[in-house]
């Protein structure tokens, strides 16, 4: 017989069924209504699979650590935040992120960072699809 899932009291008061108790806000990808879903995609992408691992290892960091500040994760307003992950060659990737009302962190968009600032471009995509996901769970 497999083991029980634990029931955690949310801040709200309700219980929720988890398998992995340390997770603090379990991930997911945003999901298009045509039900593509644009991170898996972009990490599928990926041509190291050490970059994928090195992303991965950071969002497990935030799954079990959140609230987690930096180097690892950073807000950027209006409730979203980059998980930020360092590759080799000097390259920079950023996974951009909210916390839904399911306490669940939502993967909205990642890209490899060419500039110091965020592109603008780049955080609209994120702020769009974060009001696409939340119209969903209405």
């Amino acid at each position: 017989m497999g083991k029980k899932p634990k029931l955690h009291t949310l801040k709200n008061g309700w219980s929720q069924a988890s398998e992995r108790q340390d997770k603090r806000v379990p991930a997911i990808f945003f999901r298009t209504e045509a039900g593509a879903e644009p991170v898996r995609n972009w990490l599928k992408g990926l041509q190291s699979p050490g970059d994928r691992k090195r992303i991965g290892e950071d969002i497990k960091t935030v799954e079990f650590g959140w609230p987690i500040g930096m180097p690892v994760c950073r807000p950027l307003g209006d409730g979203i935040y980059e998980v930020r992950t360092n590759f080799t060659q000097n390259r920079i990737a950023r996974v951009l992120l909210y916390i839904d009302k399911k306490l669940r962190m939502v993967l909205l968009h990642a890209f490899i960072k060419k500039t110091r600032k965020t592109p603008d471009e780049d955080l609209e995509l994120a702020r769009s699809n974060k009001k696409k996901h939340q119209r969903g769970l209405r």
